[in-house]
């Protein structure tokens, strides 16, 4: 579940005319995280007017403890999936509330059951502190495509977070897990793939491209290259600053480079070195940066959509907030003109789901 600082999970509030986003941080970590409470914590929202709600599936930060194997994380959060599957679904019988005001009987305990979970991380008795919810599960979102995580994917996801510089690049993982997916019996098509986007945005092209010269005034090289060997897994340290990447030992490094190479044939005149490749992920990262008026970067959003098979985008900021208020001032309505993005929630008061 929601169990790492980064994966934080946030829901609207509507409050008369006005509606307000909260964000708030799962401080669980999933082996400690107790099912019971982060349960409840999910369901209630959707009981509350006009409040929409969403959980993110992740399970990598560890405060401080000994981190479990990669796939032995996604066995953790496998089952815990299981506990709050049966919580959120066969603890409440969806008629157990009387809400009773003559009697004082609020809740019928004969159709409220104990789940009784016993496995080999959890042992979790229940009931729901909850009663049934109008979702009742929320969306599962989740990341992560490896060969574990395609597999938790496709078991549990509703939405997956991909990141690529390019659309054939997650292309494959999608249609991996879409493939998956079938195989277990869900519809692939009910599986949205979000893609991590970065918009630089100007009433022009000069205007766009300025602000991006401006922004890499502010980054920062060696953060920049720690922050790929954190991604990847890759040191960069050993390489020299002129050595051109394409050439060294590590594959890994020689088939990422490639791939951008392929993507952006003309940086640097297509010789990628260690500041090149700084450079191009102090804005944007990993993700897709797409730099130019707000038509040129729906053009791009609606080729990544074409030929890698995603179902929407999610916004990464250059900077907080401004690329979020240009996304919403300019992108926004471009994208609305073409029919691509709703002007509103197509089930007024409808959950989240």
């Amino acid at each position: 579940m929601a169990c790492e600082r980064a994966a934080s999970y946030g829901f609207s509030h509507g409050s008369s005319n006005q509606e307000y986003r909260l964000r708030r941080d799962c401080l669980d970590q999933l082996r400690a995280a107790v099912p019971f409470s982060s349960s409840s914590e999910y369901s209630g929202p959707s009981h509350r007017r006009n409040e929409r709600y969403l959980d993110s599936a992740a399970r990598n930060l560890t405060n401080g403890k000994p981190q479990a194997d990669h796939d032995e994380r996604y066995a953790v959060c496998e089952e815990y999936m299981d506990v709050v599957y049966k919580l959120w679904n066969s603890s409440w019988r969806t008629d157990a509330v009387e809400l009773n005001r003559k009697t004082g009987v609020y809740t019928d305990p004969t159709l409220v059951r104990e789940i009784n979970h016993q496995g080999k991380y959890f042992q979790i008795p229940g009931p729901h502190f909850c009663q049934y919810s109008p979702q009742p599960t929320p969306v599962i979102m989740q990341a992560g495509t490896s060969r574990a995580g395609k597999i938790f994917a496709s078991k549990h996801g509703e939405a997956i977070f991909v990141s690529a510089h390019s659309p054939t690049a997650v292309a494959k993982s999608i249609a991996d897990i879409r493939q998956q997916a079938a195989e277990r019996g869900r519809d692939p098509a009910s599986i949205k793939f979000l893609a991590k986007f970065c918009p630089i945005l100007g009433r022009t092209q000069e205007e766009a491209e300025d602000k991006y010269k401006d922004y890499l005034k502010y980054g920062d090289y060696d953060g920049a290259l720690a922050l790929f060997g954190g991604w990847t897994g890759v040191d960069m340290a050993p390489y020299a600053e002129d050595e051109e990447l394409r050439y060294v030992d590590s594959n890994a490094i020689k088939s990422y480079i490639e791939d951008l190479i392929k993507v952006a044939p003309d940086i640097n005149g297509g010789k990628w070195t260690k500041r090149t490749l700084a450079e191009h992920i102090m804005v944007g990262g990993l993700g897709a940066t797409s730099i130019g008026t707000p038509e040129t970067v729906a053009d791009e959003m609606e080729r990544w959509v074409r030929e890698g098979d995603v179902d929407g985008f999610n916004i990464a900021y250059a900077v907080f907030p401004a690329t979020f208020r240009d996304t919403i001032d300019m992108l926004g309505p471009e994208l609305q003109r073409r029919r691509i993005f709703w002007h509103d929630f197509h089930v007024p008061g409808g959950t989240y789901r």
